[in-house]
């Protein structure tokens, strides 16, 4: 793989990072010098130039990039990730983080960097609970997050969806006025951040009941329909549910059941292991995670007992990381905690920029969201594995609460102004997270009043949706000759 340099823009002072927060205070910059940062950075890299994009004359091959992912991975499940990625374009374009980070690497900056998303597309942003079990909206997936420019996330959300929207048989015109509404939520949400006090913006969230209200008002029966199950879904998958779906009783104390290759327990992993042997190292693995929590959410965790643990297979792109979900129990049987701790391989955005601060990927996710975020689950942790439970490699994990109230539209059923209004909301979404992580007076100088930058955008999500196919394509072909295995329908 060829790693481009990025362009170097002379509003490079913008970029944040570790020192970013103290560069600003060091240089004592007034709302004034930021906006005019903003006006350099437009005529560095007019807003015009996004809409712009070709392939590279040397431009990686995409199914080699997805097989040089695997080469980390859990072997016997990537035959499943090509199935599930294989489904449809949109599916591919999930799996495909890699793939269009090396393609947005030669792209033009504006110099402004947020703490990106990473992998900013339609299906990473959902309803989840908040500590306080009221129903937000957000991105909910950061396992690619990683300072960057900001432009970054939002062409990889507004490709999503076009590409959603082709899936869905929309016509042209209804495709490019949902990308339309996407990028002008980001770009009039940052305008607003942009006039907030600092204490505002971090506030700022998104409550279920408002999106609903708003819905209401813009959607069809139909779809007020499924929005209003969708809400009642998500406040209702939480451990207890967990419980019953994915545990039986043995012996008179709940177990995984086993339903391979998509749940394994640990015990049909580990044949050969004692139980004692693994409650020990278990034992080892609580404690580290232990650490990483707030000391009155170690204190909570203190009253939980370990159960069990299972592999479990999550998502499209993660297909092949090593998930695993772990039962504990509280005051008694009725008392479940679940934990969800996910593999953090290095960020697919490290190759063109740069090496994460943290050495521990499991931190990186959770730095990562903690900062951009609403509101993020209360036993966000990380941790780095026993290397029996993988292959003899120790690997960071973050951990955080399964079924934790959580909620995912069905982009696939939704109307053409169904989806105009969610795209919208999410990009409302992104323009939060990154007013957060990033200087949002600058970044609202720079997307301006006007629809130039909705315009390129969509221009640019056109043409890489069709790039995405012609990569879909591609995976397709080598699965027909043999040259990849896929596995269909788990």
């Amino acid at each position: 793989m060829t790693v481009r340099s990025r362009p170097r823009s002379t509003t490079d002072d913008l970029r944040s990072g570790p020192d970013f927060a103290s560069a600003w205070r060091r240089q004592r910059l007034t709302v004034e010098d930021r906006v005019a940062r903003g006006r350099a950075a437009r005529r560095d890299s007019p807003r015009s130039v996004h809409g712009h994009w070709e392939p590279a004359p040397e431009r990686p091959d995409p199914v080699a990039l997805l097989e040089q992912q695997a080469q980390t991975r859990v072997q016997e499940l990537i035959p499943l990730r090509y199935g599930r990625m294989l489904v449809s374009p949109f599916t591919f374009f999930r799996g495909a983080a890699a793939i269009m980070a090396a393609d947005l690497a030669g792209t033009p900056e504006s110099g402004v960097t947020v703490q990106l998303c990473g992998d900013a597309h339609l299906s990473n942003f959902g309803l989840f609970g908040s500590p306080e079990r009221r129903m937000l909206f957000d991105i909910n997936d950061f396992d690619e997050t990683l300072p960057g420019p900001w432009e970054w996330d939002v062409k990889r959300l507004a490709a999503s969806v076009e590409i959603a929207a082709r899936e869905s048989g929309f016509k042209p015109g209804q495709r490019r006025r949902a990308v339309v509404a996407t990028v002008r939520g980001y770009r009039e949400a940052m305008r607003a951040f942009a006039a907030m006090r600092n204490l505002e913006v971090w506030y700022a969230r998104v409550d279920a009941a408002a999106i609903l209200a708003d819905a209401v008002q813009q959607v069809d029966a139909r779809d007020r329909a499924r929005i209003d199950r969708l809400n009642a879904k998500a406040m209702t998958k939480d451990s207890t549910k967990a419980l019953s779906k994915l545990t039986q009783s043995v012996d008179g104390e709940s177990r995984f059941l086993s339903d391979p290759p998509l749940i394994v327990p640990v015990s049909e992993l580990l044949p050969g292991a004692s139980g004692e042997a693994i409650r020990e190292q278990i034992g080892d693995l609580l404690r580290q995670y232990q650490e990483t929590l707030r000391p009155d959410r170690r204190h909570l965790l203190e009253g939980f007992r370990y159960v069990d643990l299972a592999r479990k297979v999550v998502g499209v792109g993660s297909v092949g990381t090593r998930a695993w979900i772990m039962l504990l129990l509280g005051r008694d049987e009725d008392d479940p905690l679940f934990l969800q701790l996910k593999e953090a391989e290095s960020s697919v955005l490290e190759p063109f920029l740069g090496k994460s601060e943290y050495s521990n990927h499991g931190r990186r996710v959770v730095e990562g969201q903690r900062l951009t975020q609403a509101a993020s689950d209360i036993m966000l942790g990380w941790v780095r594995t026993p290397s029996a439970f993988t292959e003899g490699v120790t690997n960071d994990l973050y951990v955080r609460q399964l079924w934790d109230a959580k909620g995912s539209a069905l982009i696939e059923l939704m109307e053409p102004q169904t989806l105009a209004v969610y795209a919208q909301i999410c990009g409302w979404s992104l323009a939060r997270a990154h007013a957060r992580s990033g200087d949002p007076v600058a970044l609202a100088s720079y997307v301006g009043k006007s629809d130039v930058l909705d315009r390129a955008l969509a221009a640019f999500a056109e043409t890489y949706a069709d790039q995405n196919e012609r990569d879909y394509r591609e995976l397709a072909e080598a699965a027909k000759t043999g040259a990849v295995a896929v596995e269909t329908g788990v």
